[in-house]
């Protein structure tokens, strides 16, 4: 019998650039700040934190033949994370650079890499029916490839070999302004044909697809129009406000560190969140881990800085959720 008891997360792997300036940039000026370089994307980054969180995890998608390729895939897999990588020699690995302000938000610009480029005969389909959950973000649906790949793991996961039951799914929206660009309702049309169990979007997220600019309008709106799936909608320093078709409205408030760098908050939130709800399937209770690493995060810079006592603290609060840290 195989054992289903993994998450997959598939979609982007790609190499960031951090850059923090220390004063405003100026067309022609030149200025000092703070650069990092590491491995990140969306999906992997979620899968570093639901590992970190204690749960296991497999990255899936497809990186560029190339020494970033190559740089990414080992954070990755130091992180104990298990890749199932497809490798390019077309196109290369992705970069992304991310501006971060002095207020700790950030702007970024993706170079449209490998991630892109993913197929739908490219997939491990045993991989995939296999995994108790599988994580999409809309990345890989804002257009094709690597959407019918996307839409063919989601078809892959919800058939199971071992005969236990089918895989549940998770969706990030990914961008608003991605959301805008491709047009609300042909976004709409095409996550109406994902099936998913939870919705992750962020605040503005939830404006892009809802049309409302109060959260909890957006919330109704949502659970309105996907009514079999938990929304659990990432508020900042608001904390998070979920409700499901089994799980009541409630917010569940942020800590309250100090905001340094927003990078890839939302991909710790959602990571940490589904260690817990896998682990327990307790919405509230996965939802307090959830804010408490994402606030560790948003007072670090990167999206996956070094694991510290901290860290290590705040997941030893909640050790019914299977959380692990290795300093």
């Amino acid at each position: 019998m195989i054992e289903r008891n993994f998450l997959v997360s598939l979609g982007d792997l790609n190499w960031d650039v951090l850059a923090k300036p220390d004063t405003m940039l100026l067309a022609g000026g030149d200025t000092t700040g703070r650069l990092e370089l590491s491995g990140g994307g969306s999906a992997a980054n979620l899968a570093v934190w639901a590992r970190r969180c204690g749960y296991p995890s497999t990255f899936v998608g497809k990186i560029g033949r190339d020494r970033f390729g190559e740089l990414a895939t080992a954070e990755l897999q130091a992180e104990g994370v298990q890749t199932e990588l497809i490798l390019s020699g077309e196109h290369p690995t992705g970069v992304v650079l991310a501006l971060i302000d002095r207020r700790g938000q950030r702007a970024m610009l993706t170079g449209q890499g490998a991630d892109w480029e993913l197929l739908p005969e490219e997939l491990p389909g045993g991989v995939l029916r296999a995994a108790n959950h599988l994580h999409l973000t809309a990345w890989s649906l804002f257009r094709d490839p690597p959407r019918a790949a996307a839409l063919a793991a989601a078809t892959l996961s919800k058939s199971s070999q071992s005969g236990e039951g089918n895989a549940t799914l998770s969706l990030d929206p990914g961008s608003f302004q991605m959301i805008q660009q491709m047009g609300r309702e042909n976004f709409l049309e095409i996550v109406d044909h994902v099936p998913f169990d939870l919705l992750f979007p962020n605040a503005d997220e939830a404006r892009a697809m809802s049309g409302h600019s109060d959260p909890a309008d957006a919330l109704s709106w949502l659970r309105e129009r996907y009514p079999h799936a938990l929304v659990v909608l990432k508020m900042d320093e608001e904390g998070a406000l979920i409700e499901g078709p089994d799980q009541a409205c409630v917010q569940v408030a942020a800590t309250p560190d100090t905001l340094i760098d927003a990078t890839g908050a939302g991909d710790a939130f959602g990571g940490a969140f589904l260690a817990g709800w896998l682990a327990h399937h307790d919405a509230e209770k996965a939802a307090r881990l959830a804010v408490e690493v994402g606030g560790w995060v948003v007072s670090r810079f990167g999206a996956r800085p070094p694991a510290d006592a901290e860290l290590a603290a705040r997941l030893a609060r909640h050790p019914s959720q299977m959380a692990e840290v290795s300093l």
